[in-house]
């Protein structure tokens, strides 16, 4: 059974097109399912997304502003909110999950039945301030279907982009030279459940999380593992990953910037010389150049004006010092927390995830040089630090907002520089490597598959209800067993190529179209994206 495994894995990576044809599909069923397994409106302001993503799609960038009475963590205020013209059953949207969210005990099936009513009339969106690129891609199948369908063909469409991600942040890795196998596991780690989760819901924050395990992937494959003949390709992958983070989220080029700060801190020597001498590095820096030009100038016309009722007694140290006191609990919502974050994966979802990344860390700092060593404790205090500044500079005007999946796409850079660092400094001999790969996979396979079924069933029965959900009272489109056995099987078949044995990556053919790789005789080209 094993060698048959090691065979089918062996076949899928063994030409880049392949492996990322591949990743994508088993990404696309892992975030697909989640799209299905989630009622409507069941995660966090999904509602919002989804009638800023209708109206994008209708052409209305922005809309009057609307001030709506709101509560934001316990505090009382408006929130400026973004009139807009849509068919009336997208009115009842927002009050989808009010029944069973923050009730952990009550399924799903207490939501409200979306209308029909093709009426058009003025509704309101949280997300109109957002810039439009996310939501042009992910909206447009709101004018072919209405109704459920429509909602459930925007997620896929949102699977769709993040699958892409991912699937091209696979290809990366599995390109590393020494140790690809260790590479791949960091992708594996950084696809945490609430990755996966917010991939195949509407909102920005699934974009943006898997952009920025591709940025990550891709210029630390440029800076520590340098190959010029595929340079041009992973300029390309950081460009699109880059674009796509700048784009989706006013934090995304904060997060940019921390991955290009620590890609340089872990830079081989001369690396950085010869990547600035390729025409392609300036072609992206000005596209990147005009994206950031533009997040900042739509950020500049579109402020938040609404209103926050904060306590006086909210001030910046006391936002600081809860912000640090939860610590634990946003290192829990970026591995799962899902729904309204009412839902938290099992308690073996998070010992699985963070064993893993506490092993590969270790043994990273162990192998690591002085710089690379800075880089992962500094790497740690930030993911610490970080939500620490950002809610205390903020939490007098907004209140305590911060979640955990905010940091993510930042935090995904802590197990991609530790397993590179293990990929490119350990030793050949003298630590089971392929041993610790296979029960690194395994046990991420097996978590991911119970916080899926973790989440379902609550969904399903509230965690009260019975341990299967066979008299379910909720139950997504085709039923939780289709679901279920889909998201373990993909979830396991996604981690295979990591149990290949490290061997010459897969040839790459040079400008005058032969085959630059003479020693493995192979004719590939690997694709620029993928």
């Amino acid at each position: 059974m094993i060698s048959a495994l090691t065979r089918l894995a062996d076949w899928s990576a063994r030409t880049p097109k392949r492996l990322w044809a591949i990743a994508f599909a088993l990404f696309f069923t892992l975030a697909a399912s989640w799209s299905a397994a989630t009622p409507l409106g069941g995660s966090p302001d999904e509602h919002a997304h989804f009638i800023r993503a209708a109206a994008v799609a209708r052409g209305q960038i922005g809309g009057p502003e609307v001030m709506v009475p709101h509560m934001v963590a316990g505090i009382e205020g408006k929130f400026a909110e973004t009139g807009v013209q849509l068919p009336e059953w997208y009115k009842p949207l927002p009050k989808q999950h009010e029944c069973y969210a923050w009730h952990e005990d009550r399924p799903a099936s207490c939501a409200p039945a979306i209308g029909h009513s093709e009426k058009t009339v003025q509704v309101t969106t949280a997300a109109g301030r957002y810039h439009p690129a996310y939501y042009l891609v992910t909206g447009w199948p709101s004018l072919l279907v209405d109704g459920p369908k429509g909602l459930y063909l925007m997620r896929l469409m949102s699977a769709a982009l993040c699958s892409a991600l991912l699937a091209s942040a696979v290809v990366t890795a599995a390109e590393w030279r020494r140790r690809r196998s260790v590479a791949l596991l960091g992708v594996f780690t950084a696809a945490t459940p609430m990755a996966l989760y917010m991939a195949g819901m509407v909102n920005p924050s699934g974009g943006e999380i898997a952009a920025g395990v591709l940025v990550w992937t891709a210029l630390l494959s440029i800076l520590m593992s340098p190959d010029p003949r595929l340079l041009n390709r992973r300029l390309a992958r950081v460009g699109i990953g880059g674009l796509v983070l700048i784009n989706i989220r006013p934090l995304g080029l904060i997060w940019f910037a921390g991955a290009v700060f620590f890609g340089l801190l872990l830079a081989r020597r001369g690396v950085l010389r010869s990547v600035l001498r390729r025409k392609a590095l300036w072609l992206w820096t000005a596209l990147l150049g005009l994206a950031t030009a533009g997040a900042l100038l739509w950020a500049g016309a579109h402020p938040d004006n609404s209103v926050i009722n904060t306590p006086k007694t909210l001030t910046a140290k006391e936002a600081a010092r809860q912000t640090f006191g939860n610590t634990e609990t946003y290192v829990h919502q970026m591995l799962g927390y899902f729904g309204w974050l009412d839902t938290p994966a099992p308690a073996f979802t998070w010992l699985v995830w963070l064993g893993v990344i506490a092993v590969v860390t270790g043994l990273a700092l162990a192998y690591g040089r002085g710089r690379e060593a800075v880089a992962l404790v500094g790497m740690l205090v930030a993911i610490v630090v970080v939500p620490v500044a950002a809610q205390a500079s903020q939490a007098e005007q907004l209140g305590m907002v911060w979640q955990g999946r905010y940091l993510l796409p930042f935090a995904v850079g802590l197990p991609l520089m530790a397993v590179l660092i293990c990929a490119s400094r350990a030793p050949e001999q003298g630590f089971p490597w392929r041993r610790l790969v296979g029960f690194g996979v395994a046990g991420l396979a097996l978590a991911n598959a119970a916080a899926f079924f973790w989440a379902l069933r609550r969904f399903a029965v509230g965690v009260n209800g019975p341990w299967v959900p066979f008299s379910a009272h909720w139950a997504p489109p085709g039923g939780w067993v289709l679901w279920t056995a889909l998201y373990t099987a993909a979830a396991f078949a996604l981690v295979l190529p990591a149990l290949v044995r490290d061997r010459e990556p897969v040839a790459v053919d040079d400008p005058a179209g032969r085959d630059a790789h003479t020693r493995t005789g192979r004719h590939s080209k690997v694709p620029a994206i993928s």
